[in-house]
C-alpha cells in the first residue's frame, strides 16, 4: 500500500476549510488544520457585530464542529512559530510536524502602511475581538454622552479611515444605529446628531467597484448623514484626533472613536518564508498557488499574491480563497494520482457591499444591481456561504426581526467600568 500523504493546513478560514472539505475521508491523504482560534469567523458580517446587530456566535462556529466527520482530519489550536521547507517541517512551539503538502491560508492582517504607531489610537476590524472592542466604544460612547449631555457633540463624534467595502458597511450600519434603531432609547440627548466621517484617500468610495455604484453609494451614505469625505489623506494620528490633508489643505478633526478599514496585509507567518513577497508582505505565487522552487506549499487567499489574466492580482475577498482553497486540495488528491498539475482559473463571482437597511450596490459583469433589489441579493449571498445551519437560521432570524423592529439586541458593553477609565486616562 501507498503511504498516505500528510497535508497541513495553515488557517481554518475560507480557504483552509474549503481545502478541508475537499480533502476530508479522502484515503489518500491525513490531514491536520492548524489555527490560533478554535472557530472559522465568517469575516464579511463582522460589522455588524460591531454595530450590535448579531453576536459572536452567530458569526462563529467551532472548527472542530466542522470537522467532526472527517476521520482524516486533526485539528490543532496552536500558533505556528516556524517553517523548515528544506525539511518540510512546521513548528508549534515545542513541538514539530512533518508534511508532505502544506498549505497557507493565514489570511490578512490591518496595515497601516508603516505608520504601525497609530496602532495604538484606532480600532482595526479583521477578528471577533477587534468588532467586540468598537462596539464596547461605540454603545459607550452614547452611554456617557446620555450622562454628560454638555459633551454629547464630542462623544458622538465618529471617523472612519478607508473607503472600501469594510469602511461603507461600518459607516452605513452606524448611522442606522444612531439615526433610527437607539433613539427612542435616551432621554438627554438626540443620538441622531452623531456624526460620522468617512475618510477616503482616492476619489471614489469602493474604487474597486463600477464607478457609477461608487457615486451612488456616496450619495447614499450621504442622505444617511455621513459625513464623507474624498481625496483626503491621513497625515498624523493622535489620541482622539487625526490631521488630515486635502486640496483645500490641512485640518484636524477630534474623534471619541476612530476605525481604521484603510488597509491589509498578510499575517507575519509570510514574512518567515524565505520567497517573493509584494508590498502587502502577500507571497507572490505561481500560476498553480505553489511557491517558487517548492511545489508541495501552496499559499492561497489573503496571504498570496496571485496574478490574474488582467495581469492585476486577485482581490482578497472570500471567494477568491475559497476558489484557491479548492483549487489547491484537488491538485493535492491529482498529483498523488500521477496527474499533471494545472494553472488555477478564477471566476469573479462579482461585487457586493450593504450600505444599509433596504440599501446595497452588486456587480456581476455587466450587471449593475442598487437598493432594495440588491439588498436583497446581498441578503441571500451571505447567507448562502455562511458556514453552519444552526449559524444561518439565527441570523435569518436576527435579520428578519431587526427588519420589522428597527432592532439591534446585541447591544450589551463589555467591562464598562474599565472603558471608563481608560476614557479618562
Amino acid at each position: 500500500m501507498t503511504e498516505k500523504k500528510h497535508v497541513i493546513i495553515i488557517g481554518a478560514g475560507f480557504g483552509g476549510l474549503q481545502a478541508v472539505k475537499i480533502l476530508g475521508n479522502k484515503k489518500d491523504v491525513t490531514v491536520t488544520i492548524i489555527d490560533k482560534t478554535n472557530h472559522h469567523l465568517f469575516q464579511p458580517l463582522l460589522y455588524q457585530i460591531a454595530s450590535a446587530v448579531l453576536s459572536p456566535a452567530d458569526i462563529a462556529i467551532p472548527v472542530r464542529l466542522l470537522t467532526e466527520d472527517y476521520s482524516n482530519v486533526t485539528v490543532v489550536m496552536d500558533e505556528v512559530t516556524g517553517i523548515d521547507k528544506t525539511s518540510k517541517t512546521v513548528t508549534l512551539g515545542d513541538r514539530i510536524m512533518k508534511y508532505d503538502y502544506l498549505i497557507l491560508a493565514t489570511g490578512a492582517r490591518t496595515s497601516y502602511f508603516g505608520n504601525n504607531d497609530w496602532m495604538k489610537y484606532t480600532y482595526g476590524l479583521k477578528n471577533l475581538n477587534d468588532a467586540l472592542l468598537i462596539r464596547n466604544r461605540l454603545l459607550f460612547a452614547f452611554e456617557e454622552a446620555e450622562n454628560h449631555p454638555e459633551r454629547a457633540a464630542e462623544l458622538l463624534k465618529f471617523v472612519i479611515i478607508g473607503g472600501g467595502p469594510t469602511g461603507v458597511e461600518l459607516a452605513g450600519s452606524i448611522a442606522e444605529l444612531s439615526r433610527r434603531i437607539i433613539r427612542k432609547d435616551f432621554r438627554n440627548i438626540d443620538t441622531a446628531k452623531s456624526e460620522i466621517i468617512l475618510i477616503e484617500g482616492g476619489p471614489d468610495l469602493i474604487p474597486s467597484f463600477d464607478r457609477k455604484l461608487s457615486v451612488y453609494t456616496k450619495i447614499q451614505l450621504q442622505k444617511r448623514g455621513v459625513n464623507v469625505l474624498l481625496n483626503t489623506r491621513v497625515m498624523r494620528i493622535e489620541k482622539n484626533k487625526a490631521l488630515l490633508k486635502s486640496f483645500e489643505g490641512e485640518k484636524e478633526i477630534s474623534t471619541s472613536l476612530m476605525i481604521w478599514a484603510a488597509g491589509i496585509e498578510a499575517v507575519p507567518l509570510s514574512s518567515s518564508i524565505a520567497g517573493n513577497t509584494d508590498r502587502q508582505k502577500r507571497l507572490i505565487v505561481k500560476n498553480d498557488c505553489s511557491l517558487e522552487d517548492h511545489p508541495e506549499i501552496f499559499a492561497i487567499g489573503d496571504i498570496a499574491h496571485y496574478t490574474g489574466e488582467d495581469g492585476k492580482p486577485l482581490p482578497g475577498v472570500g471567494p477568491v480563497a475559497m476558489q484557491q482553497g479548492r483549487y489547491a486540495a484537488r491538485t493535492i488528491l491529482n498529483e498523488i494520482k500521477g496527474k499533471p498539475r494545472k494553472a488555477f482559473k478564477y471566476f469573479f463571482k462579482g461585487n457586493m457591499a450593504t450600505i444599509g437597511r433596504k440599501d446595497a450596490v452588486t456587480e456581476f459583469r455587466s450587471l449593475r444591481l442598487t437598493g432594495f433589489i440588491a439588498w436583497l441579493a446581498w441578503l441571500f449571498v451571505h447567507l448562502m456561504y455562511q458556514v453552519g445551519f444552526k449559524n444561518k437560521v439565527s441570523i435569518l432570524i436576527t435579520w428578519i426581526w431587526s427588519y420589522f423592529t428597527f432592532g439591534a439586541g446585541a447591544r450589551v458593553i463589555v467591562n464598562p467600568v474599565q472603558l471608563k477609565n481608560l476614557s479618562e486616562s
